[in-house]
This record gives C-alpha cells, structure tokens and sequence, in this order.
C-alpha cells in the first residue's frame, strides 16, 4: 500500500486542529502542519506570531519563492515519513492543492472542514493560542480566500464534514469519512 495523504482544508476556527489531534490520538497518524512553514519564518526574522505578522510572512514567502512554497516544504517533510497514513493541517491554496495531486495522484485525499463564519469568529475569539476578534478574523479570511485562493481546495475537497456543533457530532462524522477512506 503507498502511503496516503489526508489533508484538511478550511478557514481558521473551522476545526482542522480538533480534528487532527483527534485522529492523531485514534490512529497514531503522523501529522505535518503547513504553517510550521509560517513559524519558522517568522522565528526567522525575529517577529512576535501575530494574526498581521503571520499574513505579512505568509504572503512574503509566496511573493519571493512562488505560490508552491508552502507545498514543496511540506512534500519535503512528507517524503521523510515512514508511514501508512500522514495527516496534513491547513492546506491552504489552489495551488498547493494542484501540486499534491500532481504529486501525490489518488493517494491524495481531502477533507474539507466546514463552519460558518459567525461560528468560527465565536471560536477563534476565545481560543487560548492565538485569539482573534470578529475583525481580525474577517480580514483574515477575505485575505486568505482573495489572496491565495483558499476557497478552492474547500469547494473541491472529496469530503466535506460540517461542524457546527460539538466535539461529539464533529468526530463521529470523520470516523464515518475515514470507514470510507480506510
């Protein structure tokens, strides 16, 4: 068997992170985080992790190393993994998706996660890492879907899970989405 990918698209506060740590701990599937990229940048540079920071460093490295950036850092650190199954957090653009299925063919699998915005704000607001308020977080997500094409890999995803509610609910629909996959 090759190894599958799993990635999870969707905007900030969706649920990619409880749904990740979820199938980490389930499975002991190994996970690779795209803004690792973003982090080590910004450790880089000397720069505080700030919603306005992180877009700065996010859109810089695009401009100066090209929209594959991200995927090309990330498919690094796939190839080094030994594993059936290898989780990807927070793919991002339409072209980092391109790349993964040109890469990664069938092995490549998506799993959009979806809330709607007034439940990601209400989230985001009050997560311990990172807090974002209501502005912040449209910003955010206008700049993420206008400026590197987030949109696509949610509308294309071959699954989508909606979460709208609790943890419960939100595992449950994976589960039945990874009987599927497995």
């Amino acid at each position: 068997m090759s190894k599958k990918i799993i990635a999870f698209p969707g905007l900030a506060g969706s649920g990619k992170t409880e749904v990740i740590e979820y199938l980490m701990e389930k499975h002991s599937w190994p996970k690779v985080y795209f803004g690792e990229v973003t982090f080590d940048e910004l450790k880089k540079r000397g720069l505080e992790v700030s919603e306005k920071n992180e877009r700065v460093c996010r859109e810089d490295l695009r401009a100066q190393h090209g929209n594959l950036h991200y995927a090309n850092q990330v498919i690094k650190k796939i190839d080094k993994i030994n594993s059936d199954f290898i989780l990807v957090e927070s793919l991002y653009s339409w072209e980092e998706f391109l790349r993964f299925k040109e890469k990664f063919g069938k092995d490549f699998i998506t799993i959009a996660i979806y809330s709607s915005p007034k439940t990601r704000y209400a989230r985001l607001s009050n997560r311990a890492v990172r807090p974002l308020t209501e502005e912040e977080a449209q910003s955010r997500d206008y700049a993420q879907i206008e400026n590197i094409h987030q949109a696509g890999p949610i509308a294309m995803s071959d699954f989508t899970v909606i979460n709208e509610g609790e943890k419960p609910e939100l595992f449950s629909q994976i589960d039945e989405v990874i009987k599927k996959i497995l």
